[in-house]
């Protein structure tokens, strides 16, 4: 008996055609009953959700029920895979059962869901506006479309800040190009923190300054030296006379007698790409990769033998002092206070003095 047959032929007799009706009213009964069977496993909760995905896949494979009806189970298909974290799967099916039925709002809200889980986020709001134009009081269609939205947002707005980011790096990068300024290795983070320089509207730098007492390894902060400004200037507020240093019960560390001193060449300069990876920490564009060493250019050598100190002049702007060919700031500006009153001036004159490993 000829039951199977191709493809646009027609039964020949009246009894084949019973036995076609028959065998499709078969099929189309078990598809109804793997589809009854699978919401049973979808309530019975998420130990059975692999039990209910294959009876809706048995359903579907009966080819057996309407466009409609085989729509829904693609739905509720894509349904247990967004239940059970299968994103692609649940997108799929959502979109397999919209193709069936183009009003299916439960198939719409779950591809969109799948999508903004993907984060596609074009993808996910074209659908829930698919869906609200068939159904604009949908309360589930119109949350998802609110925090698709405000992913949307909050995504550009990242996007604005790390472009802000990059480019005003580079700003600065460039102006210390221009300036002929070398950057080394930070010293002293535990003191400096992710201060950096900032690049005023008049292309001026702002330097956040440390200052070092060798003597005592203990340290004060210019939070913000213009380098137009000369050094006396700062040092006239820093020690003013009403305000002692606290630790200073000799008096030596008084205006007048104060000294200030950077070390020539300390350290390897660090790479552009390095440096602008230093601008960028504490931003929205910082990476998450560790500091490697190998990133710093080895063309200044790391002295190791006795420090070399230079004095600075009070007289300059902080400019002046930077741009010396020996001077390699450590990210920001180190200067050493050191007293010609105290007896550890002729110990750290002699070089017989070197600041902590860092």
């Amino acid at each position: 008996m000829a039951l199977l047959m191709e493809k646009g032929s027609e039964p020949l007799t009246e009894n084949e055609k019973a036995d076609l009706e028959a065998i499709a009213a078969l099929k189309q009964s078990s598809a109804l009953e793997f589809k009854e069977k699978g919401n049973q496993y979808v309530k019975m909760g998420k130990k059975h959700y692999s039990d209910a995905i294959d009876c809706y896949t048995r359903a579907i494979n009966q080819k057996a029920l309407s466009d409609s009806e085989t729509s829904i189970l693609f739905s509720n298909r894509a349904h247990v895979n967004l239940l059970l974290g299968n994103l692609r799967r649940a997108l799929i099916d959502a979109n397999d059962a919209i193709k069936l039925l183009p009003s299916n709002i439960k198939a719409i809200y779950r591809a969109a869901k799948a999508s903004l889980s993907l984060n596609l986020l074009d993808e996910a709001q074209d659908y829930c506006q698919k869906g609200l134009q068939l159904d604009p009081d949908n309360e589930e269609l119109k949350k998802l479309h609110k925090q698709i939205g405000l992913k949307i947002f909050e995504i550009k707005k990242h996007e604005a800040e790390v472009s802000k980011a990059i480019s005003e790096a580079k700003e600065i990068v460039s102006a210390m190009e221009n300036r002929g300024l070398k950057i080394g290795k930070a010293m002293y983070r535990e003191l400096t923190g992710l201060r950096k320089p900032v690049l005023d509207k008049s292309n001026i730098l702002h330097w956040p300054v440390l200052l070092l007492y060798a003597e005592v390894m203990s340290s004060d902060f210019i939070e913000d030296f213009c380098e137009t400004d000369m050094f006396s200037v700062h040092l006239d507020m820093v020690f003013a006379e009403d305000q002692p240093l606290p630790w200073d019960d000799k008096n030596n560390y008084k205006r007048e007698f104060i000294e200030l001193y950077y070390e020539a060449g300390s350290g390897p300069r660090l790479s552009k790409e390095k440096l602008l990876h230093y601008l960028l920490e504490g931003t929205a564009a910082a990476s998450n990769g560790e500091d490697e060493e190998k990133n710093a250019v080895e063309d200044l050598k790391q002295n190791t033998s006795s420090p070399k100190w230079i004095k600075v002049n009070e007289r300059r702007t902080l400019h002046d002092v930077l741009k010396e060919p020996n001077f390699i700031i450590p990210e920001i500006p180190v200067f050493y206070v050191v007293s010609k009153k105290s007896s550890f001036y002729g110990k750290f004159k002699a070089g017989k003095w070197a600041p902590p490993s860092v």
